[in-house]
């Protein structure tokens, strides 16, 4: 088995590079950090009135770490489709993948050892901030909640992960083509898979 997870800035593109990724791998399989967020009632509210949702006490991150180890467990029993692979994963049949995309992965320490291979989407800030304003989000994001709560959350947690010297991260610049970072991070999973192997 291998595991391979992608952080991302709001809005970096993990998502749907992950479900491409998915499609061109052989048995591989999602588990997405936003199925784990609480629902509205239990998310804290700070003095501004912005729901403290870009923080790690929004997510039932407990039940996410029990689903990653239950995959782990009995990868070929989790629902996988097992997909007729490209050629150039012939050799990686018995191989099962686990992706793991979320914005809060490489911050939680329960999760760190886990990790085969890290991936960070960056976008500079008014991409971001473009991109965040043509989503449709519940609740709706009130006005300044962009710059008073997730921008700020998205570079204290880079930050973190900048300042420590063992997190091995591979930053790709989400503003690169879909088709660019998805050919450059399959390859790179193709060639961490084939070491493991030999």
């Amino acid at each position: 088995t291998f595991y391979n997870f992608f952080n991302s800035v709001t809005n970096g593109g993990k998502t749907t590079l992950a479900e491409k990724l998915k499609n061109m791998l052989p048995n591989c399989d999602i588990i997405s950090q936003d199925d784990f967020f609480k629902p509205e009632s239990e998310v804290e509210t700070d003095e501004r009135g912005f729901k403290l949702y870009d923080v790690l006490d929004a997510l039932y991150m407990d039940e996410m770490v029990t689903s990653i180890h239950n995959w782990m467990k009995s990868p070929a029993s989790s629902g996988v489709v097992t997909k007729e692979p490209q050629k150039t994963c012939d050799n990686l049949k018995n191989v099962y993948i686990l992706i793991v995309e979320g914005f809060l992965l490489y911050n939680y320490e329960p999760l760190n050892k886990l990790w085969n291979r890290r991936y960070f989407l960056t976008l500079p800030y008014e991409e971001c901030k473009r991109r965040r304003s043509t989503r449709v989000y519940q609740p709706a994001d009130t006005p300044g909640y962009f710059d008073g709560h997730v921008w700020p959350m998205y570079l204290k947690y880079k930050n973190e992960l900048e300042e420590n010297p063992s997190m091995q991260v591979d930053y790709l610049d989400g503003t690169k083509s879909q088709e660019e970072l998805l050919s450059y991070v399959y390859s790179d999973i193709i060639k961490e898979l084939n070491k493991l192997r030999e």
